[in-house]
């Protein structure tokens, strides 16, 4: 079990003796609860049921580019709405982190800023150095691995997955499962990313990936855009954005992407009888794997709904969901050690080899700059 965090442990029993007489020697009042807005945790705001009830008065929350395809948001959603009678609104859901990160800073004042962001950590780590975002800790922050976390609780990854290449099996005719392969001439005018990689996280996963598999490192993102430099020289790499639409169409029979998505889009496929074989495979060669994180707006304009959705992010029920649609859940170590963990959803994920490590901050930053600097320039331009 965790240790308990003093700071908590402290409010906690200051609240507990709220409604206690004061005593011979002059004991000092009991400090009041944090308002929503500045409360770094559920405890600083009353607790639980304080904050359910202030995030149920205020009745709203307001997201951005969360498509209810992409790691379970759409029954993530639907199950906060029900538990807490509490409505969400999402805009743009097809749009990119760097999207998320404009309208945090463009609607500041204005009411309509998203509550709350689902970016690439890297995003979510600019975000925080920018200001932007509140720190507050859920109730299962001292779970979550150090590496995977902001020590100040401005953010905390949530869910992640490894970056995939999908293929439509009846458009291709022998799919790639490497790096390596996707120079073949056979995928002329075929391969595709999941966005730019200047404004889209996922994108950019894939040229680290890319990177990694052509003799790149955390360090050096440039051999991934080398990579596809060569693959836009000779035809195989496209300028359009995957998505279940442009699969279906034919437009991207070959897309990398996060495995979560690749393999989502698979069962939706089949669901819809679509003339689609969808498969995935996990590139040996350019192993890489990032997680998603979340975070509050510092001036969210429904600080209490905000810092509930965190909660239930974050709890076994939505870790769970999004296991289900094969994102990996940043608490899966945990809950598989305190029996909270589905068991047969985890069964379901693709099997991996090794213990994968992740771009320090530094690093990350670096690879952005780089690739902030250098793909339209040498890839799209």
């Amino acid at each position: 079990m965790p240790t308990p965090r003093l700071r908590t442990v402290f409010v906690a029993a200051l609240l507990a003796l709220a409604g206690a007489p004061l005593g011979a020697c002059g004991d000092k009042p009991v400090a009041e609860p944090s308002a929503p807005a500045v409360a770094t945790s559920a405890a600083d705001a009353g607790g639980m049921a304080a904050l359910t009830a202030a995030a149920k008065k205020e009745g709203a929350l307001n997201t951005i580019a969360l498509p209810s395809d992409w790691a379970n948001y759409g029954a993530l959603i639907d199950g906060f709405e029900k538990k807490y009678g509490i409505k969400v609104a999402v805009e743009n859901p097809d749009g990119t982190s760097q999207d998320e990160i404009n309208a945090l800073k463009e609607h500041r004042r204005d009411g309509r800023a998203p509550d709350a962001i689902d970016v690439g950590d890297s995003f979510a780590q600019s975000a925080a150095r920018q200001g932007l975002l509140a720190p507050y800790e859920v109730a299962a922050f001292d779970r979550i691995p150090e590496d995977q976390k902001d020590r100040r609780a401005r953010w905390a990854n949530n869910y992640g997955g490894y970056i995939s290449i999908g293929c439509d099996a009846k458009r291709v005719k022998t799919c790639p499962s490497t790096f390596a392969d996707l120079r073949k001439p056979e995928y002329k005018g075929q391969v595709s990313l999941n966005g730019d990689p200047t404004k889209s996280g996922s994108a950019f996963a894939g040229v680290y990936a890319a990177a990694l598999a052509n003799g790149g490192s955390f360090d050096n993102i440039q051999p991934g855009i080398d990579f596809f430099a060569e693959l836009s020289k000779n035809g195989n790499f496209i300028p359009i954005e995957s998505s279940p639409e442009t699969i279906a169409k034919g437009r991207t029979p070959i897309s990398i992407d996060w495995d979560f998505l690749n393999l989502e889009y698979a069962d939706q496929f089949r669901k819809q009888g679509a003339d689609v074989d969808w498969r995935t495979a996990i590139p040996f060669d350019g192993s890489f794997a990032e997680y998603y994180a979340s975070g509050v707006n510092r001036d969210a304009p429904h600080p209490a709904a905000a810092r509930l959705w965190q909660e239930y992010l974050f709890s076994p029920e939505g870790q769970n969901l999004r296991l289900a649609a094969y994102a990996r859940p940043v608490l899966m170590e945990a809950m598989a050690q305190d029996g909270t963990l589905d068991k047969a959803a985890a069964e379901n994920l693709p099997t991996v080899e090794g213990t994968p490590t992740f771009p320090t901050e530094g690093q990350r930053e670096k690879a952005r700059e780089t690739v902030n600097r250098n793909w339209t320039k040498d890839v799209t331009g």
